[in-house]
């Protein structure tokens, strides 16, 4: 049965000091109810006596979080002084005692609330002269205490599960980091051959120009426009790439671009997954870095459908647009599911990926409503317009 909703004014009040003044107030009425609404059988007012031990044996629960065992004992006390004076009316359960018991079982140490405990039960024995009163005071009171220490029991369960989901989502902040950290070197790696070939390409422009300078002066002005475009390029993706650049050695295969997806369909196949490749739109140039990043994200997304998805069929889907190039990647499995989670290391690296070249990518259920996930990713066609770098 779900718990019910508590509403915030309520659970403000009770955690402030207000709630155990407000407390003690209602058992206080609580407890004089019988001498309030009650009139003896003689007519005569009740004695001052009565209205006393009541307020004596309810009030002192307004600081019972201060001091639990000693409130504890007064409001025993005073509720065993009660039948003292005459007349009275009767008091068949003494609201005060039980609760002031219940807060000293849920909070107090074993070495306090247990010889508390028993030293109220023999006092409890030793005032009441019926033995089935004293048996059903003492009944009451073992169910209270029990009742404290379950209450006791559930709050440190619930900060031993707080304690554990709190260690839980820094473990996993952890990891989406260091996963981030581990697709930033890979980006890195791409682009040092990405920077690599402009600035070969600015060299070799550099030295023909001169050459050319006096004999073909329209060439050498040729050159030097290509060495200024090229470096500009350059330039865009550095800037774009300086926050995530790492050192890693090994050797560096030939760029992948957005032309080898098909032949990537054709690898994937081979695993026993059916990939159709589709276009939409006029191709257009792509920038070096999200021609990689397209590769790389479609790789990605299809790697998560062979290991996670259990589909047997997935589209690749390419639309061109006047500013963009939209990719989609669908495929009919089971959806997310419980191995690939949203913040999964597989999908930080697509996000890694698109935003390394100003573009972004998401990934969840299919927009169709179909069975299956999808993964999109909108990326540039055009360079983020420079400024002056300081």
């Amino acid at each position: 049965m779900p718990a019910l909703p508590i509403p915030p004014s309520l659970r403000r009040l009770a955690g402030s000091p207000w709630s155990e003044v407000t407390l003690a107030v209602v058992t206080t009425v609580a407890q004089m109810a019988p001498l309030l609404f009650k009139h003896s059988d003689s007519g005569h007012p009740w004695h001052w006596w009565g209205y006393f031990v009541a307020v004596g044996a309810s009030l002192p629960l307004a600081v019972r979080r201060l001091a639990p065992a000693t409130v504890l004992l007064v409001c025993a006390t005073f509720s065993s002084l009660y039948d003292l004076a005459a007349p009275v009316a009767p008091q068949p359960l003494w609201y005060g005692t039980l609760i002031a018991l219940y807060g000293m079982a849920s909070v107090s140490p074993p070495r306090v609330r247990i010889p508390v405990f028993l030293a109220m039960c023999m006092g409890g024995i030793a005032t009441v002269g019926s033995p089935d009163t004293a048996t059903r005071g003492i009944v009451l009171y073992v169910a209270v205490y029990a009742l404290g220490r379950a209450s006791a029991g559930s709050r440190a369960e619930a900060a031993v599960l707080a304690e554990r989901a709190a260690r839980l989502e820094r473990e996993r902040r952890m990891d989406e980091e260091r996963a981030a950290e581990r697709e930033r070197a890979r980006i890195a790696r791409d682009m040092h051959d990405v920077l690599a070939h402009s600035i070969s390409l600015m060299v070799v422009q550099a030295e023909a120009g001169p050459v050319a300078l006096n004999t073909e002066p329209a060439r050498a002005a040729a050159a030097f426009g290509a060495i200024a475009g090229t470096g500009r390029d350059a330039l865009d993706q550095l800037r774009r790439m300086l926050a995530v650049l790492k050192d890693e050695d090994g050797p560096r295969d030939p760029q992948p671009t957005i032309h080898d997806l098909p032949a990537l369909a054709r690898q994937v196949e081979g695993a026993g997954l059916e990939v159709s490749c589709t276009a939409d739109g006029e191709p257009r140039p792509v920038p070096a870095d999200c021609g990689a990043a397209a590769y790389r994200i479609v790789q990605e997304a299809l790697t998560n459908v062979v290991k996670h998805a259990g589909a047997d069929r997935a589209e690749i889907r390419l639309r061109w647009r006047d500013d963009g190039l939209e990719i989609r990647v669908v495929d009919d499995g089971r959806g997310a599911g419980k191995n690939l989670p949203s913040g999964g290391n597989g999908l930080i690296g697509l996000r890694e990926r698109a935003a390394a070249c100003g573009g972004t990518a998401t990934a969840g259920p299919r927009e169709d409503r179909l069975p299956g996930f999808e993964v999109r990713a909108r990326l540039p066609l055009a360079a983020p317009e420079a400024g002056v770098m300081a």
